[in-house]
């Protein structure tokens, strides 16, 4: 298998961890690929016309699109036990995951924001709207203890990727002042060599 990565994508964070906790790591070639707003990339463009990272593309030639949908697959695969196979803790953590997920694509867009779109043209409103939806998810884990302390399941590595991004692009943001459980979470989960080894390199 192949699989398009960024060392500082959170989202290909994700699939790494996930393929590492699962055995799979080792079947599978890093790709790595380079996105960016506004840069054309043809070649990955007929891959997924999206242009996002992650992407898979399995033994038989499938292309799997979504880091949800690869972790899933390559759960199934391994028979792995990192995403529920039914019932409320399934439900719980798919609507956990897209809550990561929504606060991961708010802090990228933040991103662009302040890096990538030109000066003067910058919406602060805007970035700061987006913001405030990544913090005030942040604020809803800080409370939820079934996840901080649960099993290691796809929302703990959904959160570490979040916390993870946000000492990498976002390092003066006092995350961890302003949310002592999930640092202290944060910590317990940098212990695990999936977590230590896909740690983004210094900004």
């Amino acid at each position: 298998m192949k699989l398009s990565f960024s060392a500082a994508s959170p989202f290909a964070r994700k699939v790494r961890i996930a393929a590492i906790e699962l055995g799979l790591i080792d079947k599978i070639e890093l790709t790595p690929a380079t996105v960016a707003p506004g840069t054309a990339n043809e070649d990955y463009s007929r891959i997924t016309p999206l242009k996002k990272l992650p992407v898979l593309i399995t033994n038989d030639g499938d292309v799997i699109l979504d880091s949800y949908v690869i972790v899933e697959y390559l759960n199934e695969m391994a028979g792995g036990s990192l995403i529920p196979d039914y019932g409320p803790r399934r439900w719980k953590a798919k609507t956990n995951h897209s809550l990561i997920n929504g606060m991961l694509d708010s802090m990228l867009l933040c991103r662009y924001e302040k890096m990538v779109r030109p000066q003067g043209l910058q919406w602060q409103a805007w970035s700061d709207d987006h913001w405030n939806r990544a913090w005030t998810g942040m604020a809803r884990f800080e409370n939820m203890p079934d996840v901080l302390n649960g099993p290691f399941d796809i929302s703990q590595i959904g959160l570490v990727c979040v916390l993870g991004y946000a000492d990498f692009r976002f390092a003066d943001c006092g995350w961890r002042k302003a949310y002592p459980k999930l640092d202290a979470f944060h910590q317990k989960m940098l212990e695990r060599p999936s977590v230590k080894i896909s740690v983004p390199p210094a900004a």
